[in-house]
């Protein structure tokens, strides 16, 4: 029987969205009380704080700059991270470009890309959430595959990559190895999905049942989905 997978990697860059992490990594903390051999660690550019205030806010996105952040530290460089099982890719108004309306900020995704793809042959899963699909489609891995993303940017991610069978109407999609969700809150619903996936519905629902927290339990049904 092949090994669950044990170490986490998650990406931060400057921008990301806070729950786009903190959800999916919350459960993680507590899956730790029941399979306590997992292990975690925070990706970025450099280690230290990095902030949920993009650098440079793109202003073109038509959304108001948040006039709050936080920070979180990176544990781990690029350079120095190691072989992940299960690397994680959120999404944030970082990775759009601030000078090119509706493009990828390149200062920002390319060097993600490069770490996905040095990653990837070694990883077991691939998990995305919201924008952080765009991210990854960047990189080719979902070329020809089913993928979602925010649903309040779909006139935009979706041209980054037009190679990737984007479904305007999914909670989360999975395809092979690789999970993507939607927007912000549904990257703690994908976490479970795949939880009850990898380590079983049990596990599941004790930590969702711990955690007070109700889930969207059908990737197909989507709240926020659209009609393309």
């Amino acid at each position: 029987m092949p090994t669950k997978p044990q170490s986490f990697g998650v990406v931060l860059y400057p921008g990301f969205q806070l729950t786009d992490i903190c959800g999916p990594i919350d459960v993680l903390n507590v899956l730790s009380s029941h399979v306590p051999s997992i292990s975690l660690a925070l990706v970025a550019e450099k280690t230290g704080p990095i902030s949920t205030s993009p650098t440079c806010w793109p202003s073109n996105t038509g959304m108001p700059p948040m006039t709050i952040c936080e920070s979180v530290v990176a544990t781990h460089t690029f350079s120095t991270a190691p072989q992940f099982d299960v690397l994680i890719i959120p999404g944030g108004m970082g990775c759009f470009d601030p000078a090119a309306k509706g493009q990828p900020n390149p200062a920002v995704v390319d060097p993600i890309v490069k770490f996905i793809k040095a990653q990837y042959p070694g990883l077991k899963y691939l998990l995305t959430v919201c924008t952080g699909s765009g991210i990854t489609a960047c990189s080719g891995l979902l070329d020809g595959r089913k993928a979602t993303t925010f649903k309040g940017a779909w006139g935009v991610i979706p041209p980054w990559r037009p190679q990737v069978n984007w479904v305007p109407k999914a909670r989360w999609v999975v395809d092979g190895n690789i999970w993507s969700s939607s927007g912000v809150s549904s990257g703690t619903d994908l976490m479970f999905g795949f939880v009850e996936t990898v380590f079983g519905d049990t596990t599941a629902e004790e930590i969702a049942v711990w955690m007070e927290y109700v889930r969207h339990r059908d990737p197909n049904n989507d709240p926020f989905g659209i009609v393309v």
